[in-house]
């Protein structure tokens, strides 16, 4: 399996931070490798720093089970099947929209995280870099 380098990464930063950019808000951006690591990181002017770390989570938690948060999230409310999933992996598991698997040839390579926004915000900005992938 490969694995987003950083040229990747800068391609889908690039793309995520022209989407923040057209509506109007200012963004974290994350791309991890398919190890779950840390590959590039931007913080766009004006984007709250308590999401740094929310975005590179987010990430994470897209690569570490494959699926976008939102529909993580979805799966992890009161009487669903990943209930209390949140609680694992140190408390590093996001359940909220903005995380999205980066997919090449089939392969999950990566992930992009996007926090900053509201959850519906978050998820178009990972959309539009993980379309540039």
């Amino acid at each position: 399996m490969t694995s987003v380098n950083l040229e990747d990464a800068r391609r889908v930063i690039a793309a995520a931070e022209k989407k923040a950019t057209e509506i109007g808000q200012p963004m974290n951006i994350a791309v991890v490798d398919s190890g779950g690591n840390l590959v590039a990181h931007v913080r766009q002017d004006g984007a709250w720093i308590g999401s740094v770390n929310i975005s590179i989570n987010k990430a994470w938690t897209s690569r570490a089970f494959d699926i976008t948060t939102k529909d993580l999230g979805d799966n992890s409310q009161p009487t669903q099947q990943f209930f209390g999933i949140q609680n694992t992996n140190g408390g590093k598991v996001a359940i909220f929209a903005g995380g999205i698997p980066l997919v090449r040839d089939g392969d999950v390579v990566g992930a992009v995280g996007v926090s900053g926004g509201s959850g519906e915000q978050d998820h178009s900005v990972a959309e539009a870099g993980a379309a540039a992938l």
